[in-house]
């Protein structure tokens, strides 16, 4: 005879340090408040990167699996966000290099009629280096981006609550960061945080 497992419950005010501990514990109420806290950032930053629907599926399912793993590893509990974001971000550009062999085959092997192998790749090469470019900034900047630059942007309001940063900021800071990326970008450096 099996004994029902006594969970507590988990309320909007549990901090992310007493939901990941919870969350250890097996509390399934803790993981589901989780998920529904930060499914939409993780979603906004593998959107972010245009994977096919199956590609961005799993990368959404590693996040989440890499946060189940590592979940004791999260330094800063209140900066989950911060973490989840870039731990999508990796398991984005994982997914592309693992794919890229496939994609540079295929080049060979399915010719576009608008468009040549040479411009294929050009626009391949300058992706990966803009991807790359946002994958090196802060945490915060990565954030910022990957929310506002999304295929379905979220309101001001919104992308201020997820990033902690005052909706009054979020122009002047998104006008420094494209500043950032397209120096970046023009000088072919890839500036670190």
């Amino acid at each position: 005879m099996t004994r029902p497992m006594t969970v507590p419950s988990t309320s909007p005010d549990t901090g992310n340090d007493q939901l990941l501990q919870s969350a250890g514990g097996g509390d399934e109420r803790a993981w589901t408040e989780i998920v529904q806290r930060y499914r939409g950032l993780v979603g906004a930053v593998v959107r972010s990167y245009r994977l096919q629907d199956a590609d961005a599926h799993d990368a959404e399912q590693r996040t989440w699996l890499r946060l189940v793993e590592h979940r004791d590893a999260v330094r800063d509990p209140q900066r989950l966000g911060g973490w989840l974001a870039t731990t999508a971000s990796r398991e984005c550009l994982r997914i592309l290099r693992e794919s890229r062999a496939v994609v540079t085959d295929e080049l060979d092997t399915v010719p576009d009629p608008d468009c040549t192998v040479e411009d294929q790749v050009v626009d391949s090469d300058t992706i990966t280096r803009l991807w790359t470019i946002v994958a090196a900034l802060p945490p915060r900047g990565r954030s910022i981006m990957m929310e506002l630059f999304a295929d379905e942007p979220r309101p001001y309001a919104d992308v201020a609550r997820a990033t902690g940063i005052p909706i009054g900021s979020l122009g002047p800071s998104r006008a420094r960061l494209i500043g950032r990326v397209r120096r970046s970008f023009d000088t072919g450096l890839v500036l670190g945080a």
